[in-house]
C-alpha cells in the first residue's frame, strides 16, 4: 500500500508531514512519488495567504476523479486550513469524497481515522488536543538536517495573522523531551538541528520550572559532538541579551538569526500589533552585531498592509538598506477572514501592492548582491546537504551564517563538513571549490 503527502506552507508543516509519514509507515504504507499511485493521499494544508488556500482547494477538488478510478483510496485533509472556523464543515459538504478531516493538533488521531475510513466511515476532529512529541515516530526526509519542535501555537495575535487561531495558544515541550530527541538525532548521524516554534524566544513561559529559551540553548550547546544548531522564528520584542550571549558562547549555535521585521514603519508596526518600533528594531540589530559581528540576519517583510502610505513603504526600503539582511522573504499582505486586519479601512489596491513588492525585491536583491561580492575569495565551513536540483552534477550546502553555496563533490560527502572557497557570486547564488575536507 502506498501513500502520498501534499505539504504546503512553513517548516512547521514540513515537520508535521514527517510525523504523518511516520504514522503511515508504521501502518505498513510506503511512500510513492505520484498521487495516482497512492492508497492514502494527505493534504497537509496552510492558510497563511488566500492564494495558498485557493490553490489547495483546487488540488483537493482534483481528487474526486482519482477516487472514481480507485474507490478504496483514502483522502485526508489536515493542518492549518482545516483548523479554521467553518472550514471542516465546508470540506464535508462541498468535498464529500474527502474521508478524514483533522486539525493542527490532531495528528495522533490519524491511525484511528484511517481505520474508520477503511470501514467507509467519515472521520473529523479539529478540537485542540495536547500531545507529546514522543507520541510520534517521524519518517525524517531531510538528512543531514532535522527539525525539532520546541513549542506550539502563538500568543502574539498580530492583526494580520491567522496562526494563533489555527495553532492555538503557546505550549512548550518539556526541556528533557527536547533534549532526548536531539540526542537521538545526533546518535543517528544528523549534523544540523533546527529548533522550530512560532516564537522560539517565548519557550518556557508556560512551564513552571523557570526554563527559558536561553537555558535550552545552553543545554544544547554543552552537548558533545560536531553539529550545528539553528532556530526559527524569533520575535523582535522577545529576543533577549541572554539568547544573544548563548549564541556567542557556543560554537555549535550558528551565527544566523531569522528576525522578521514585517515593516520599517513604526505606524504600520503599531497597526500590526507587533509591539516594537522601528527604532527598537535598529537597537536590537546593533545589540546583536556588537556581540556577533559575523552574524547573518534574515527576515520577513510584508508590503501593502492596510493604511500603508508611500512614506511608510519608503521607511521599509530605508530599513532594508541600513540593516543589510543577508536574505529576506518578501510578500504581499493577504486578507485573512477572522483577523482584525481583515476589517481595517484603507485596504491597499493590488496594483500598488504589486509595484511595492517589485521595488522591495529589487532593493533586497541589491543588498544581497553586495554581501555576495564581499564573500569572494573567502573560505567558509559548509555542511554538504545534498544535490542542487537546479544545476546538474552540483552539490550544495550552507555557511554558518545561512548562505547557500554550490560546489562539486561526490555524493558520499553528504552530511560532512567541508571548507569551501567562494570563487563566483551571481547575486544570491554563490559558487565555490572545496579546499579541505573537514569532519
Amino acid at each position: 500500500m502506498n501513500y502520498f503527502i501534499h505539504t504546503y506552507g512553513c517548516q512547521m508543516n514540513i515537520h508535521d508531514s514527517e510525523k504523518i509519514a511516520g504514522i503511515l509507515e508504521q501502518l505498513g504504507y510506503e511512500a510513492c512519488d505520484k498521487a495516482e499511485l497512492a492508497d492514502v493521499i494527505v493534504f497537509n494544508t496552510c492558510c497563511i495567504r488566500e492564494t495558498a488556500e485557493q490553490k489547495i482547494y483546487g488540488h483537493i477538488g482534483a481528487i474526486k476523479k482519482l477516487k472514481r478510478t480507485n474507490p478504496n483510496m483514502i483522502a485526508v485533509v489536515c493542518g492549518c486550513m482545516s483548523q479554521q472556523e467553518g472550514v471542516a464543515e465546508k470540506i464535508r459538504t462541498s468535498y464529500p469524497f474527502i474521508d478524514v478531516v483533522l486539525g493542527t493538533s490532531n495528528l495522533n488521531l490519524l491511525k484511528e481515522a484511517l481505520v474508520s475510513a477503511q470501514k467507509k466511515k467519515k472521520y473529523s476532529n479539529v478540537e485542540f488536543l495536547k500531545y507529546r512529541e514522543e507520541d510520534f515516530y517521524e519518517a525524517r526526509t531531510s538528512y543531514p538536517n532535522a527539525w525539532v519542535n520546541i513549542n506550539y501555537g502563538c500568543n502574539n495575535f498580530c492583526t494580520y495573522c491567522i496562526v494563533p487561531y489555527v495553532r492555538g495558544r503557546e505550549r512548550s515541550r518539556p526541556l528533557e523531551d527536547v533534549m532526548t530527541e536531539i540526542r537521538r538525532l545526533l546518535a543517528d548521524g544528523y549534523k544540523e538541528i533546527t529548533l522550530l516554534g512560532q516564537n522560539v524566544n517565548s519557550y518556557g513561559h508556560d512551564l513552571d520550572n523557570g526554563v527559558t529559551f536561553a537555558s535550552l540553548l545552553h543545554e544544547i550547546g554543552k552537548t558533545d559532538g560536531k553539529f550545528r544548531l539553528r532556530f526559527m522564528t524569533s520575535h523582535p520584542k522577545d529576543l533577549s541579551q541572554d539568547v544573544i550571549d548563548a549564541i556567542a558562547e557556543y560554537p555549535t549555535i550558528c551565527n544566523n538569526i531569522h528576525l522578521p521585521v514585517q515593516s520599517g514603519s513604526t505606524e504600520i508596526l503599531r497597526r500590526m500589533n507587533r509591539r516594537y518600533t522601528r527604532d527598537d528594531y535598529f537597537a536590537l540589530i546593533d545589540k546583536i552585531r556588537a556581540k556577533l559581528p559575523d552574524v547573518g540576519i534574515t527576515t520577513d517583510i510584508m508590503v501593502g498592509f492596510p493604511g500603508e502610505t508611500e512614506q511608510d513603504f519608503e521607511d521599509t526600503l530605508d530599513l532594508v538598506r541600513r540593516v543589510k539582511f543577508s536574505s529576506a522573504f518578501c510578500f504581499v499582505y493577504s486578507r485573512r477572514k477572522g483577523t482584525p486586519a481583515y476589517s481595517m479601512n484603507d485596504q491597499i489596491p493590488y496594483p500598488v501592492k504589486k509595484d511595492r513588492i517589485t521595488r522591495l525585491l529589487s532593493c533586497q536583491n541589491e543588498v544581497t548582491k553586495q554581501i555576495s561580492r564581499s564573500m569572494l575569495g573567502l573560505r567558509y565551513e559548509v555542511l554538504v546537504e545534498g544535490e542542487n536540483s537546479h544545476y546538474q552534477n552540483t552539490m550544495c550546502g550552507r555557511t554558518e551564517s545561512g548562505r547557500l553555496v554550490n560546489f562539486k563533490c561526490d555524493k558520499s560527502q553528504i552530511g560532512q563538513f567541508v571548507t569551501v572557497e567562494i570563487e563566483r557570486a551571481n547575486s544570491a547564488t554563490l559558487w565555490g571549490n572545496i579546499i579541505t575536507e573537514a569532519q
